[in-house]
């Protein structure tokens, strides 16, 4: 199905299962701990070994040499797989550090060899065994030493064309009354997923299956295929149950070719896992980043002239942190100007991490509206407003299919008691404690990806939908059962829904939150044809069929759906690809966040006290499903805020705080209240489900929302991402 004209009405509009807040279908076996993530498939291949990797102890440079005598001795080890004995690892085309391979060193912690024995012990103890002779060079690991230095990154072969501009920035910017020119930092982040890299890989001849926990099925297959050499017949991955990616599990990681490799040498299926320093060091983490941002309004706050530039870093031929994209869309304003920084640096790959660009730059672009906002001495939500546009600032002609911010800010407002807010930061005292209220607007583009999926009816009525969709924890058994259920006229209880397996239908995957709205779609598109085949067998000529209650209806006359697949099942495949209404239309969600701290004026400890999130992002499918998405977003906004951050060794390149107990995340104690109000919308640019999508929404602007809200409280304005105490104790008022 290609959808290349706004969505009408169609089955979906029933609304009797999809927008009801509904319990995830895959809930009791999680609970349950019965749902089979990578690592604990005890039963999908007899007599598995335990891998365990060596990363490099180096940041830059070479091995000279590798002594395995020990271990080869040592208890228990079937064999041993060093990257001396490989040619670097054909990459897949989203890859930038070598997995596996060679002798030239790139990162810490880069996959060096691995052990396979009979016990998970018995392999780490030979992997400590394993002596390896470096030569060490000089590596790049200090982002604030390059970043003045940092080539501009771009399309173009210029510098010039490099620089994105509409308008004369420089001269509206230089002729403004009012302006702003500010630096902000964000530090690394990591992704920190509850389940590491973790993979079983299993041969058979010449074909390789492997059971893993990755969030693009079709993307991991091709890459593997790649790495290894395979025909992609003789590939096959597996991921059913996803303990968390945000982004870190798109792409294949070290662990599955090196399990594939470690089956090999071993001669039987062999199961191995990340530790937590590996996660961090061997695999992608967030990048760092410089960001310059300039704002320049009339004295009336209308804004005239806006700036960002971005610097950060990442090995050769690796990609920067986009983080001026929401930039481009996200205000209104005549001359403008982005352009990015990279740097090339010796620190494990910086990556995609939950809302790639947004997260960062809003950490940035919604505090220095808060301090546009007080220049002008006006209120920040009606500084935002005033600023809202309709169309693409970029290009005019082009407008937003849906972009409800407006409405957002103003029900946020009210529903916050935003009126009650002193504008003088440090005025509002509760004992000790310092109390102030921040805002900061949410924005994260739609994406339209091509999606498959396979729907069979059988003779007992039940539907089920295959397809290489991915859970990672966000409800997509559930949105898909929803949609087959409300197409076919089904109860949720007769619908199966089978994921993550690469000999399904491909699917648009997981990420970007794309997953939702594209693979219901590719759903949809399914049941569309599995609807026409079952009237066709019933004899319904009427193309006015109702699926309802388990039966199809035309006028008078009425059937059982199951009596359709009575001779054998019927099965139906298709997928949702798109025209170009996502050229036509900006498609894009947006959110206002407001958040209440508390800091303590003796101790400067500051807490969440109160967090609302008011969003605009299409049909929203499952309401509570949606709505542990915003608020898990909300909860890493939080952390992005006050703890978050990558501690670098400048010395010797590697990320020290590598583990969770010293890279800190908020727990139960650190989120209080949260509140999360969807808009009734529908956007019919977007596909027949005339969804978007939450996911990423949820954290993007969070950060500076609590930023403000500290300043707020404060007067003090920290400017380096997390606001540790630190940074702003011995600013603060004096104790009253």
């Amino acid at each position: 199905m290609k959808f290349t004209t706004p969505a009408g009405t169609n089955p979906i509009d029933q609304l009797k299962v999809i927008g009801k807040p509904t319990d995830r279908i895959d809930g009791p076996r999680k609970t349950t701990g019965t749902a089979p993530y990578a690592y604990e498939r005890h039963d999908v291949a007899p007599n598995q070994a335990y891998g365990f990797i060596v990363g490099s102890a180096i940041a830059k440079g070479r091995i000279r040499s590798m002594t395995l005598t020990d271990a080869h001795a040592a208890p228990g080890v079937l064999a041993i797989v060093s990257t001396l004995d490989h040619a670097p690892l054909p990459l897949g085309p989203q890859n930038t550090a070598n997995l596996f391979g060679g002798a030239e060193i790139q990162h810490y912690h880069q996959a060096i060899a691995l052990v396979v024995a009979e016990t998970f012990e018995q392999a780490r103890a030979a992997a400590a065994m394993i002596r390896v002779d470096y030569e060490r060079a000089a590596g790049k690991f200090d982002l604030e030493a390059l970043a003045p230095t940092a080539p501009l990154e771009g399309p173009g072969d210029s510098d010039a064309a490099k620089i994105r501009r509409v308008g004369d920035f420089e001269g509206a910017f230089a002729a403004a009354p009012v302006t702003l020119d500010q630096t902000y930092t964000t530090p690394g982040h990591s992704h920190a997923m509850m389940e590491p890299f973790a993979t079983i890989a299993a041969w058979d001849g010449p074909k390789l299956t492997v059971w893993t926990s990755n969030q693009m099925i079709a993307w991991a297959k091709r890459d593997l295929g790649k790495a290894l050499g395979l025909a992609p017949e003789n590939v096959r991955v597996d991921s059913p149950y996803i303990g968390g990616g945000f982004g870190a599990k798109l792409f294949v990681r070290a662990d599955v070719p090196l399990a594939a490799l470690g089956a090999k040498a071993a001669g039987r299926p062999v199961k191995l896992a990340m530790t937590r320093p590996q996660i961090a060091n061997n695999a992608t983490h967030r990048p760092a980043t410089i960001q310059r941002i300039r704002i320049a309004t009339d004295a009336q706050g209308k804004i005239s002239a806006i700036a960002h530039e971005s610097t950060s870093g990442n090995l050769a031929d690796g990609k920067p942190e986009v983080a001026v994209q929401q930039t481009r869309l996200l205000y209104a304003g005549a001359h403008r100007m982005t352009a990015m920084r990279l740097a090339v640096m010796d620190l494990p790959e910086g990556n995609a991490m939950r809302a790639p660009g947004e997260a960062p730059g809003l950490m940035a672009l919604e505090m220095a509206m808060d301090e546009m906002a007080e220049k002008l001495g006006m209120d920040p939500v009606a500084f935002r407003i005033l600023n809202d546009t309709q169309v693409d600032p970029e290009k005019p002609e082009r407008p937003f299919s849906k972009r409800q911010l407006v409405r957002c800010l103003r029900e946020g407002a009210e529903r916050f008691g935003w009126k009650a807010r002193q504008a003088k930061p440090g005025s509002v005292r509760d004992g000790r404690w310092l109390i102030g209220m921040g805002v900061a607007a949410a924005f994260r583009n739609n994406q339209l990806t091509k999606s498959g999926a396979r729907v069979r009816l059988d003779s007992q009525g039940m539907v089920t939908v295959e397809t290489d969709m991915t859970d990672i924890g966000t409800g997509s058994y559930t949105i898909i059962a929803q949609t087959a259920a409300e197409m076919m006229g089904l109860p949720l209880d007769r619908i199966v829904v089978k994921l993550g397996d690469s000999d399904f239908p491909v699917s648009a995957g997981s990420g970007g939150q794309w997953g939702a709205n594209n693979s219901t779609a590719g759903v949809y598109a399914a049941c569309v044809k599995l609807r026409e085949q079952v009237a066709q067998k019933l004899g319904f000529a009427d193309a006015d069929v109702a699926f309802v209650d388990g039966e199809v209806r035309a006028g008078n006359r009425h059937a059982k759906l199951a009596d359709a697949a009575r001779d054998g099942a019927i099965t139906a495949e298709d997928f949702i690809e798109y025209g170009d209404l996502g050229k036509k239309y900006q498609q894009s969600t947006f959110a206002a966040h407001f958040v209440e701290v508390a800091v303590d004026s003796f101790t400067g400890a500051t807490r969440i006290r109160r967090m609302l999130a008011v969003c605009a992002a299409g049909r929203i499918l499952n309401p509570k499903s949606a709505r542990s998405q915003v608020i898990g977003g909300m909860t890493m906004g939080a952390g992005a805020a006050l703890m978050e951050e990558l501690a670098v060794d400048k010395r010797f390149g590697f990320f020290v705080n590598h583990d969770l107990a010293g890279y800190e995340v908020p727990v139960h104690a650190d989120i209080p209240h949260q509140e999360v109000v969807f808009l009734d919308e529908v956007d019919p640019m977007s596909s027949p489900m005339k969804a978007k999508g939450v996911g990423e929404l949820g954290i993007c602007g969070v950060a500076a929302a609590v930023a403000n809200a500290v300043y707020n409280a404060t007067g003090v304005r920290v400017r380096d991402y997390p606001i540790t105490l630190d940074k702003y104790l011995d600013k603060l008022p004096e104790i009253a």
